[in-house]
């Protein structure tokens, strides 16, 4: 998966995440899980793009390290609206396994770019 997949994968998720947090119950805990779920989510493809356009590979690495943390923290958040019965479970898994699938990506390509470091 090239970057511009990437990209629009990210943006994806974002409109995604933006589309069940109106779902929620507009209850206090739903308020305050689509607040941090919302800017976690969002931040996933506004940082990826930034880490695209990082002036140098530790800046891209530093970025991608971001990104794996605000994939992961939606997972978080995608998790409690389970295991607190906000929503439907088959309406937020599918969410769920791409927050966790965008987090292993990140994890493996910011690896994958510190080991190339002191090669280029």
């Amino acid at each position: 998966m090239d970057a511009d997949e990437l990209k629009k994968r990210t943006k994806l998720f974002a409109l995604r995440i933006l589309k069940l947090v109106d779902a929620l119950p507009k209850s206090t805990q739903g308020r305050a899980i689509a607040g941090q779920l919302v800017r976690a989510g969002t931040s996933v493809g506004l940082n990826y793009r930034a880490a695209c356009r990082g002036r140098s590979r530790a800046e891209f690495v530093a970025k991608l390290g971001v990104v794996e943390e605000e994939a992961d923290e939606s997972a978080f958040w995608l998790e409690l609206i389970i295991e607190g019965s906000l929503l439907r479970p088959t309406l937020v898994q599918p969410l769920l396994d791409e927050a966790n699938e965008l987090t292993r990506i990140m994890a493996s390509s910011r690896i994958t770019a510190r080991s190339n470091l002191g090669n280029g």
